[in-house]
């Protein structure tokens, strides 16, 4: 609890200061710490594959994956592309306990969603964090998606739940894995706790970004599988494809 507390006064007192541009580091003029010059650069995802958010160049596009083999999941839902500066802003928040950068990025894809929300995309009836292995838990402290989905519930008004999702076993990062390893690593990597109940929900996955995907497509057929009516995912950044060799 005492952590807890630390926490808010922390994201409090970064959110209701004088701020300083968290990129230029010049006074932000804004109520959060980005100035506009640096906000209007950031690599927003504008075009994106409307099932999986792949950046493409244009709008109401497919991406050829999945045209031809859609995941489990039903849309993804990012405001941003994974690349300069939001992966060092994600890195910061993740791995230097940067916590009021987190919240700053969920701010950003609350009204992302609330927009969405407002073009027809329908709300879910719970947020599911993604699970972090034991080991690496014991290792950064706190699960990043965890606090993401903590404060995404709270500015979107929708419930959240950490114990719905359960690492059934440790698993290598998967930074460190190409895309038809991340696959492998994952099989049979998650379960549902007994508490879990997706039968008729539309849920929605959480987590920081979105890669190859098959994290989420574990998930969202776990779930699926066990009655879910409808998965989403919402993460901060969206990978672009690699740029040929």
């Amino acid at each position: 609890m005492n952590c807890q507390l630390t926490l808010k006064i922390l994201v409090d007192k970064w959110l209701n200061s004088n701020h300083i541009c968290q990129l230029c580091l010049n006074p932000a003029l804004q109520h959060y710490p980005l100035c506009h010059g640096c906000e209007t650069e950031l690599p927003w995802l504008i075009n994106a594959c409307s099932h999986c958010a792949l950046p493409l160049p244009g709008p109401g596009l497919t991406c050829t994956r999945c045209t031809y083999a859609p995941a489990p999941f039903d849309a993804v839902i990012a405001p941003w592309q994974y690349r300069f500066p939001i992966d060092t802003l994600v890195s910061r928040f993740k791995h230097r306990r940067q916590w009021p950068l987190g919240r700053l990025m969920v701010d950003a894809l609350a009204q992302a969603l609330t927009h969405r929300y407002g073009d027809g995309l329908p709300r879910p009836d719970l947020l599911l964090p993604v699970p972090m292995a034991r080991r690496r838990l014991r290792q950064r402290g706190f699960n990043q998606a965890g606090l993401l989905g903590r404060w995404l519930s709270q500015q979107l008004q929708v419930p959240y739940s950490e114990r719905w999702l359960l690492r059934s076993r440790d698993t290598a990062a998967q930074q460190t894995l190409d895309a038809r390893a991340r696959q492998r690593n994952l099989r049979n990597a998650f379960t549902l706790a007994p508490c879990a109940a997706p039968a008729g929900r539309h849920l929605a996955l959480i987590d920081d970004v979105f890669t190859t995907g098959a994290t989420a497509q574990a998930l969202a057929a776990l779930l699926r599988a066990a009655g879910a009516v409808r998965v989403d995912v919402y993460c901060l950044a969206r990978t672009p494809r690699p740029a040929p060799a």
